[in-house]
């Protein structure tokens, strides 16, 4: 157990020991994410409907 002060110390020295990304980074994974999140939404719409389309072709309905 440590005090809250070495703590703070610890944290902030493990704090310098992450490599960040860019804001250029950052700002590309996000703009891929969105479109993946898009694409993917298209696409279980898409199968969806087809499976619908189908459920009621074999209801008759």
């Amino acid at each position: 157990m440590v005090g809250p002060l070495t703590f703070l110390a610890q944290v902030r020295a493990e704090g310098n020991k992450v490599t960040w990304t860019t804001r250029q980074e950052t700002i590309q994974a996000t703009i891929f994410v969105i479109i993946m999140s898009i694409l993917i939404a298209i696409f279980l719409f898409l199968a969806d409907q087809v499976i619908m389309m189908f459920v009621n072709f074999v209801r008759g309905a």
